[in-house]
């Protein structure tokens, strides 16, 4: 029988193929590029194309694809056939290394924020070598970077590396200091929790609002919700254990190390969980997974929901990031080790990131900021839009008694005891957990709880890592310059827990006091898209992501119109859905239930002349006045959805949406979701809240 360890990798030109079908000395060639980011040369790559031809051919490939991520938080990929014609009318299959290296896709129809005009259609793929070659269906896909004629990137790969890069340029400084001078990388690594519903296909396909938006904009709660916390960590139904177990497959043969997965707390919601590993390769892998998981749902007659917020009321779907910094030589950089107070390098690694999240928190906040993920932030379930670091009382304690220069007192870790003999005792860590922690330390590493659940994680490590690369500059121009390395370092660690200590936060932060208190603290609370976007072309943000080499200015700006772009559109989308359903749909079920109701009364009352009919006068009162509030509102809608899309100005144009649509497209929620408490199910035109959070067994 075939065991996960045998098929495990089978779809991916790893490592094991690239020495099975290379040469040494290609392969040593590769690898320095890889590891060193050594310049490729042209025999290399050409033995390279060669070489995954053949394995792909093999495995039944006929095409291959430059697979990349442009703007629009998808990926995209042209497929082109090995096919070359020979001379005696048949064909040949070929690959050479420059159709490896560079691809020609066009770039004029993906969002460019302005870098692109319509008919300047010339865009390029290139390479990255550092993320492995797969198969999907019969194409061989190869990860690239996106850019246009000019250079300029029009993706998230090119300044995901680029920020590798940087962090990678000043951690080596910084760890030369403290004399590790066989250190030649340093590489930050990413474990991205994904979460998500499931729902019946055949349902999902009754609803116009789940297939335009991935939302449902309309619905009422059913008698059940989450409030008996019985679905969370539950036995899995078969009918999910089935998607489980071929998604788990499908993902296995591609590399992608899918480790856990259990009920969320929601019904209907679950998550996925990989073991974490090099950022740029993880983001290809989340990709990847999103794809993956939607085909598969497909396949088994369910709908995988990946929007931040599908069902009102019910907890919504995040992209746990957790973060860490390690180096090539096995040294997990956020690793405390036995004794943490003594740890100087620890320390120094740990204040960074605390002074870069309270430098760059509204980086933070742009990074996750989307229309869908503004539904979720701030509710019960996710972290508040504020950003705040959970240390746990050790790491605080410690913090605290290097800022006040008095002794740490320490404690020897405390056994837990379970209070059943027969229980093994262990160890109890350093930190608990925070829920309601945006930015929370767990041991070894950062658990970043803001991003959404549909969001590519490039942008999100995009600016931590921008972030602390700076920090860490700044720390490594100072520490170079001292006279006294151990006096300057011990000094810096005090310091910069002194001027940051305002952004560490161990309390609740659903809690209402906590908004008041950030508010006292001087920390930033973006609650919309909106609010936050147009802060990453501030002074400080720009000069920080210009001078790290993250972006150029042109890049950046087109960032921020893109972003708002997408907020606007996917607002607008929603907007003549919801006057969509709201018309065809909603109404002509409340009228025709209506009138129902209003011919029984009539017939009961030909019956029985004495009969009060009070239910049926209450209902259809109730619903004629209801079905007067819907069509204002509807109508309400499309005029401010309408005045909206009149203005110009991209940034005004989302203050309009933010200040005027939503809340008209939350008037028409309500008068609709009141209709359809006072409506016959038989009536209801599309499948209810009950029927999708509980149709899959």
């Amino acid at each position: 029988m075939e065991t996960v360890s045998d098929y495990f990798g089978s779809k991916v030109f790893d490592d094991r193929v690239m020495k099975a079908m290379l040469s040494a000395d290609v392969y040593q060639s590769l690898r320095k590029t890889i590891d060193e980011g050594a310049k490729l040369d042209i025999s290399v790559a050409n033995a390279v194309a060669t070489a995954m031809k053949d394995w792909a051919v093999a495995q039944g490939a006929t095409h291959y694809t430059h697979w990349f991520q442009p703007l629009t938080g998808k990926t995209a990929e042209k497929h082109d056939s090995f096919i070359t014609p020979a001379s005696d009318g048949r064909v040949i299959m070929e690959f050479s290394g420059k159709e490896l290296i560079k691809g020609e896709p066009d770039a004029s129809s993906f969002p460019s924020g302005g870098i692109r005009a319509t008919f300047e259609a010339r865009g390029y793929t290139a390479w990255d070598p550092t993320s492995y070659a797969f198969i999907k269906a019969k194409t061989l896909c190869i990860p690239t970077a996106f850019c246009s004629y000019g250079g300029e990137a029009l993706d998230k790969k090119t300044p995901l590396l680029r920020s590798m890069e940087a962090l990678n340029k000043q951690a080596l400084r910084v760890l030369k200091l403290f004399g590790n001078d066989d250190v030649k990388a340093v590489r930050t690594s990413v474990g991205p929790e994904q979460e998500y519903f499931l729902v019946d296909g055949e349902m999902f396909n009754a609803r116009p609002d789940l297939m335009y938006t991935g939302r449902t904009l309309f619905g009422a709660m059913p008698p059940k919700g989450q409030e008996m916390d019985d679905h969370y960590f539950g036995a899995i139904k078969p009918r999910v254990a089935a998607f489980m177990e071929e998604l788990n497959d499908e993902l296995w043969k591609l590399g992608i190390l899918a480790k856990t997965q259990h009920n969320e707390v929601a019904p209907a919601q679950h998550e996925l969980a990989p073991i974490y590993t090099t950022t740029n390769i993880a983001t290809d892998h989340n990709q990847l997974t999103m794809e993956i998981m939607q085909k598969v749902a497909q396949k088994h007659g369910l709908a995988c929901l990946l929007h931040e917020k599908p069902f009102a009321g019910v907890n919504g779907s995040g992209k746990h990031n957790n973060w860490s910094i390690s180096t090539d030589t096995g040294t997990n950089l956020l690793s405390p080790g036995s004794t943490p107070y003594e740890n100087a390098q620890f320390l120094l690694f740990l204040v960074a990131v605390i002074k870069a999240v309270d430098d760059y928190q509204d980086l933070l906040r742009i990074a996750v900021a989307t229309a869908s993920n503004d539904h979720r932030l701030g509710a019960n379930e996710a972290p508040p839009a504020i950003i705040s670091i959970f240390l746990g009382d050790e790491l605080t304690a410690i913090l605290d008694a290097i800022e006040t220069g008095k002794p740490y007192a320490g404690s020897e870790k405390q056994v837990m005891k379970l209070g059943v003999s027969v229980l093994p005792r262990f160890a109890k860590d350093t930190t608990d957990r925070n829920r309601t922690s945006p930015f929370a330390f767990t041991g070894n590493k950062f658990e970043f709880r803001s991003l959404g659940s549909s969001n590519s994680i490039s942008c999100t490590n995009i600016m931590l890592n921008a972030a602390v690369a700076d920090t860490l500059r700044v720390f490594a121009d100072e520490l170079e310059a001292a006279p006294d390395f151990e006096a300057a370092l011990n000094e810096m660690i005090k310091r910069t827990i002194k001027e940051h200590k305002r952004i560490l936060f161990n309390g609740n932060g659903y809690d209402d006091s906590w908004v008041k208190e950030a508010e006292k603290r001087g920390l930033c609370n973006y609650k919309t898209t909106p609010d936050c976007m147009p802060h990453i072309l501030d002074k400080k943000n720009a000069d920080m992501l210009i001078g790290e080499n993250i972006f150029t200015e042109v890049e950046l700006k087109s960032r921020c119109e893109i972003m708002l772009e997408n907020y606007c559109k996917t607002v607008f989308i929603e907007a003549r859905t919801m006057s969509d359903m709201s018309r065809k749909m909603i109404l002509p079920a409340v009228e025709k239930y209506t009138a129902t109701v209003a011919k029984t009364a009539v017939e009961k009352k030909a019956v029985v002349p004495e009969a009060n009919c009070y239910y049926e006068k209450e209902v259809v009162g109730k619903l004629g006045k209801l079905s007067d509030e819907i069509y204002e509102a509807t109508k309400a809608l499309e005029a401010e959805t309408a005045k909206a899309k009149s203005i110009d100005d991209i940034i005004e144009q989302s203050y309009a949406i933010r200040d005027y649509v939503l809340p008209a497209m939350a008037a028409l929620r309500e008068a609709a979701d009141e209709a359809e408490v006072n409506t016959s199910e038989e009536y209801w035109p599309f499948p209810t809240y009950a029927k999708l959070l509980f149709g899959v067994k």
